[in-house]
């Protein structure tokens, strides 16, 4: 199996790139904003070293002091319940950021870690709500991320309440799918980062369902697994399972690197 990107231990001289440079500026906060003004947003954004598998990013209950956007690897967010059992609520890719949810109560609701070597861009709030009453384009790109935010959580909730297992499942792929290949990425072959059990808390089934439904799925020529990677063999017959669009479907690459 060929070395992920997102597994690729990260120099800290790497870390450095500023964000005009960096090949996820499409994706995250410097979308939209002027050359010029990108060296100020870059002025106030700490590139954390790297963050070990299993190391927290952030938990529960922390003082709110920034927002951060993922620059490799992956995180999962999750809830835990007062009897210590743990809700998973999202996985977060390169270009995407989290902490936001934190803003309205200044202490995080959930717990971030590191499903793998990742870093991050630190962006500390006070500076980045001072500096985007001066850039509207800023003051837009929040607003719109914000935006993006709250869709895909009513799109999960929708995903959960209204499909079947199987669907659910199909569904999670053709996400994980489209956002690999916003990065540049593979839309049909990837790894996954995140356990079986991860991916069953977070669908809200069971370990054994969704370990049959890959099985299923390999058997019926939809999809191939070797251990943590992933190749979609049918995606469109995917899409129909999630119900998704694929009007607009990726072209089918299966060489190079994988996520």
């Amino acid at each position: 199996m060929s070395t992920s990107k997102s597994e690729t231990v990260v120099s800290l001289n790497s870390l450095k790139v500023a964000c005009r440079e960096c090949s996820l500026n499409s994706l995250c906060l410097p979308l939209g904003i002027a050359a010029a003004d990108l060296e100020r947003l870059d002025a106030i954004i700490d590139r954390k070293r790297p963050i070990a598998r299993g190391e927290h990013l952030y938990r529960c209950g922390d003082s709110f002091q920034a927002i951060y956007a993922v620059r490799s690897g992956s995180l999962k967010t999750y809830a835990t319940s007062e009897d210590g059992q743990e809700q998973v609520m999202g996985f977060q890719l390169p270009g995407e950021l989290v902490g936001m949810d934190a803003i309205v109560d200044s202490a995080h609701p959930l717990s971030a870690v590191a499903l793998e070597t990742a870093s991050v861009c630190e962006i500390p709030f006070s500076k980045l709500e001072s500096l985007s009453g001066e850039l509207p384009s800023l003051q837009r790109q929040l607003l719109r991320l914000m935006s993006q935010e709250i869709r895909d959580d009513q799109k999960t909730m929708a995903v959960l309440a209204q499909k079947s297992a199987e669907e659910r499942l199909a569904a999670f792929l053709i996400s994980l799918s489209t956002r690999f290949h916003q990065r540049g990425f593979s839309p049909v072959r990837f790894n996954l980062s995140m356990s079986r059990g991860d991916i069953a808390n977070y669908l809200g089934l069971a370990l054994e369902t969704v370990s049959r439904l890959f099985t299923r799925m390999h058997d019926d020529g939809l999809l191939r697994v070797d251990r943590k990677e992933v190749e979609l063999l049918d995606r469109e017959k995917l899409c129909l399972f999630a119900g998704a669009n694929c009007a607009h479907q990726p072209p089918r690459k299966t060489s190079g690197h994988t996520p």
